[in-house]
């Protein structure tokens, strides 16, 4: 039953809850007429409704004095309180309809029709009110002290709430989220090994940066309020608790905080910002990223001004980046993708040198080619069997130039480079969990374990039914297992008949290279006609690409919507389904055509007289310089052409996002122009961050592009390191300068991507073997240089094989064709023996890589040895430090016995 109030506090109330409210008329008692800087002290605060099913208890506090004027800083007016976190919500102003031009029954007809829209918006606007509300007065409840600011204009008003938690907040979930406890200070470990190397070589490190105000290192343990004398800098309560942790522990009260309902999971803020009650919550940036005049001191910059300067600028595109600063500043989990990707991109630099080296070589050695020599010189000798049905035959000496750029891509060195590279992807995997590891514990989350993890938002808006979770024996939304696998097996369906989809575009962009290169040999010209497969190639590889991204942006709002779908409970179950799916896809989206080049391609040509034909056109052969080329060409095209995309949208996407942020805030702007903006509007102009999966995917398919297609573009690790070098770049400038600071979170590891990371490198072994085996050259060589001649005089002619007599007889003239075949197209017995040797080299490489790849593994410990040595201190100096504890014990069960 509604309990009746004083007419001012209701009419207080409507300011809170309305948000059509034009801002006329405030009352004086209630926390909606709240004047800017108003503070919201816990004794005003009525005791929050212990039964969810009564109305919500609205917060009451006095009006305040004149505000004082605002301090520098990220501090409530009183110059003394830190802002934690932010909480904003928007108030539009309710504008009456004018109908002009219509009849009395139309204006009555959608005057009626106007009105219950209006009523459907305002009883939804009332409910986001009132969970607001209730949100906000148990947040109080909590012991989170509050401070409320306003920016206004004609059309709307923002809300700002800022939080800040009390020391003895603090204190409790700093024990009850197991953050660590400083012992004793330690020097900085030097995790660069390319520092160390050269500190022992005597080479002065050009990459090695002094950053300013980096972070002390610590022997840390779990914290504990009994033990707080143990701990350094505990008499410092201001700052004990860095900013990072401070606002880490207010978004943990917020996840936790009930607005309606709790058996309806009406709980926590991320779900509020889903229904739109809240438009955003986030922490502040440490100020602006601008550095100030030049007289400045570098230790006198704040955080981000620091990792502006040192970290984003592109000026500092050679040097190590400052991850103590990032983890500091942004939180364990976005410093590890940034290491990762560090690590990732330093460990790429031997890789492209080897590449390069390799490539040249290839350069260098072009003129001792003997079959291309040979082609060369053949003039008239080798007379070709017609490309297409209407296409003429052709002199083997005509594709000249592709058979001496051919051996660029197909020559001994890209074997040796392909062995090279398998093994450099296991040794960088085995090593990042070294770094990893090291990094785990320095960063104080080695022994981290995620809690029982709440229910998404979005999962417990929709799931149907609720059941006691067993442990943590709380009723909570639930979804039939059944059900879900159900729908996930439904998922499964879609996601076969999008791979397909894939597939058609695949025979779509073959059959339009088919076509291309008939109409470039129809021509007549002898460039055209030489050139043909080079333009056909590289056209359809531009339209390959064209439909690989726009597939891809179509199958990844699928897969969200799908997930969705799913029911999954937690958001690490959706954010991994979501993972795979999308990978899954993108993995054939973007590979499809590179393997059916390099092992499809040519195929199933058939030969002269019996050619084998898809849709009444015949099958694709490899084009003069073969397979390879092609495959390179395809690779560098749809490789480097995504790279060069992403980087624009990287740069241009955030500049459209915050333009159209500022755009939708300048009415506000405006009515405030003689006011200096404060720090919470400046970062509600800046837009939500977006997570890093976007950015873990293209660099992981960047890593399947160098390792399981290297064979044939040794050049592919070179264009990796320049697009990681722009990447740190750009990535770092987005979220220092462009996005919002996103909340703080703690992780061990890279998760899910590196278990895919290594399946990739032990596909790549497999596909390279079978690349050398069947696409490559090199073993017919070398079976050529074993049985024959070992300088490869007449390996051209041994490779071509002679038309049927029943197509010379049709045709009238005697053609070769690229085969291992006898005059009436049986194989021959040199094909049976090339396929032994081919399948004995796959077995022969398979097994020799893995093994070398275990004993790698096997050599490289996961943690170094001077780890577990810090980690033995560590554990030493937590048992000193808890040593009262275990002392009681002894003596108590002395006394007992």
């Amino acid at each position: 039953m509604l309990k009746k109030r004083n007419p001012e506090v209701l009419m207080d109330r409507e300011v809170l809850l309305d948000l059509d409210y034009s801002g006329e008329t405030q009352g004086p008692d209630s926390y909606g007429s709240l004047q800017n800087g108003g503070f919201i002290p816990p004794r005003y605060l009525n005791t929050a409704a212990i039964d969810e099913d009564d109305d919500p208890i609205y917060v009451h506090c006095e009006r305040t004095a004149s505000p004082p004027v605002q301090p520098p800083g990220n501090y409530f007016r009183d110059g003394q309180t830190k802002i934690d976190f932010v909480l904003v919500w928007e108030v539009k102003v309710r504008r009456k309809r004018r109908s002009r031009g219509q009849s009395q029954g139309e204006a009555a007809e959608a005057t009626a029709e106007a009105a219950q829209e209006e009523s459907r918006s305002e009883r939804r606007k009332a409910q986001l009110a009132r969970w607001r509300d209730k949100f906000i007065q148990n947040v109080q409840s909590a012991g989170l002290l509050m401070e409320k600011e306003e920016s206004s204009s004609v059309k709307k008003t923002i809300h700002y709430l800022k939080l800040n938690a009390p020391w003895d907040v603090l204190v409790y979930y700093a024990e009850e989220l197991c953050l660590r406890a400083p012992l004793q200070a330690q020097p900085h470990p030097d995790f660069n090994t390319s520092a160390q190397v050269l500190q022992k070589l005597w080479v002065p490190n050009i990459m090695k940066d002094s950053v300013p105000n980096r972070p002390v290192d610590y022997y840390t343990c779990a914290f504990r309020k009994s033990k707080m004398e143990k701990f350094l800098g505990s008499d410092d309560r201001e700052n004990y608790f860095t900013n990072t942790q401070r606002h880490r522990i207010v978004y943990e009260i917020l996840a936790r905080t009930v607005y309606g309902r709790r058996k309806r999971a009406e709980v926590g803020v991320a779900r509020l910002l889903n229904e739109g009650a809240f438009t955003g919550a986030f922490p502040l940036h440490e100020g602006p990223f601008e550095l100030p005049g030049s007289d400045v001191q570098p230790n006198q910059l704040n955080k981000r001004q620091v990792l502006y300067h040192y970290w984003s600028s592109w000026l500092k595109w050679y040097k190590y980046q400052p991850l103590d600063h990032i983890r500091e500043y942004f939180g364990e989990k976005i410093a590890l993708y940034f290491a990762w990707l560090g690590f990732y991109t330093a460990w790429l630099l031997p890789a492209a040198l080897v590449g390069t080296c390799v490539f040249v070589s290839g350069i260098l050695t072009m003129g001792s080619n003997t079959p291309a020599k040979e082609i060369c010189e053949s003039g008239g000798l080798y007379l070709m069997c017609p490309l297409c049905e209407t296409c003429k035959p052709w002199n083997m000496s005509d594709i000249c130039p592709m058979a001496k750029v051919g051996y660029l891509f197909d020559h001994p060195g890209t074997v040796f480079f392909s062995v090279f590279m398998s093994l450099w992807a296991v040794t960088f995997l085995e090593y990042w969990k070294r770094k990893n590891a090291t990094l785990a514990h320095h960063w104080d989350c080695m022994d981290f374990q995620e809690e029982e993890e709440p229910p998404r938002p979005e999962f417990s808006a929709m799931a149907p039914a609720m059941e006691e979770n067993p442990v943590t024996g709380v009723k909570e939304p639930y979804f039939p297992e059944k059900a879900r696998i159900s729908r996930m097996l439904t998922g499964s369906m879609v996601i076969i008949i999008m791979l397909c989809i894939v597939m058609i575009f695949l025979v779509t962009v073959i059959i339009y290279r088919s076509i291309v290169s008939v109409m470039m040999f129809e021509t007549g010209s002898s460039v055209l006609r030489t050139q043909a497969g080079n333009i056909a190639n590289i056209s359809s590889s531009l339209v390959n690409l064209a439909l690989i991204l726009l597939m891809g942006q179509v199958y990844t709002a699928l897969a969200e919507q799908l997930t969705k779908w799913e029911m999954h409970r937690t958001q690490t179950q959706y954010e991994d389904a979501f993972t795979f799916k999308v990978f899954i896809f993108q993995f054939v989206n973007f590979y499809s055509s590179p393997f059916y080049v390099a092992f499809f391609k040519g195929r199933f040509v058939g030969y002269p007289g019996h050619y084998g034909t898809l849709f009444g056109m015949r099958n694709e052969d490899c084009g003069p310089g073969g397979c390879l080329i092609e495959l390179a060409e395809q690779l560098c095209i749809i490789m480097v052409g995504k790279q060069l995309i992403n980087n624009v949208q990287e740069f241009v996407i955030p500049k459209i996002k915050a333009w159209r942020q500022k755009r939708a805030l300048s009415s506000v702007k405006k009515a405030q122009k003689a006011e200096e903006p404060k720090r919470w509007e400046q970062d509600y102009e800046l837009i939500p961050c977006e997570g890093l999966f976007d950015e873990y995917l293209e660099i992981v398919l960047q890593f399947g592009f160098i390792t399981i297609f290297v064979a044939a573009f040794p050049l592919a690790p070179l264009f990796a390191l320049l697009n990681n070098w722009v990447e740190v770049r750009l990535d770092a400038h987005k979220f220092v300068c462009e996005y919002r600071r996103p909340v703080a979170e703690r992780a061990q590891h890279i998760g899910v991507w590196f278990i895919i990371l290594e399946a990739l490198s032990h596909v790549s072994v497999i596909v390279n073997a079978f690349l050398i085996a069947f696409t490559s050259d090199f073993l017919p060589r070398l079976l050529y240089q074993y049985k024959f001649n070992n300088d490869l005089h007449g390996y051209v002619n041994f490779t071509l094989a002679y038309s049927p007599p029943s197509y010379n007889y049709s045709s009238h003239t005697v053609c070769r064709y690229k085969a291992f075949r006898d005059e009436n197209g049986k194989y021959t017995l040199v094909y049976w023996e090339l396929l032994a040797v081919r399948l004995g080299f796959i077995i022969a490489f398979e097994h020799v890589v893995f093994f070398v790849l275990r004993v790698i593994d096997w050599m490289v410990p996961d943690i170094p040895e001077s780890l577990e040595l810090k980690i033995k201190r560590e554990r030493y100096l937590a048992k000193q430090a808890l040593a009262d504890n275990q002392e009681a014990l002894l003596q108590a069960k002395r006394l007992a016995t």
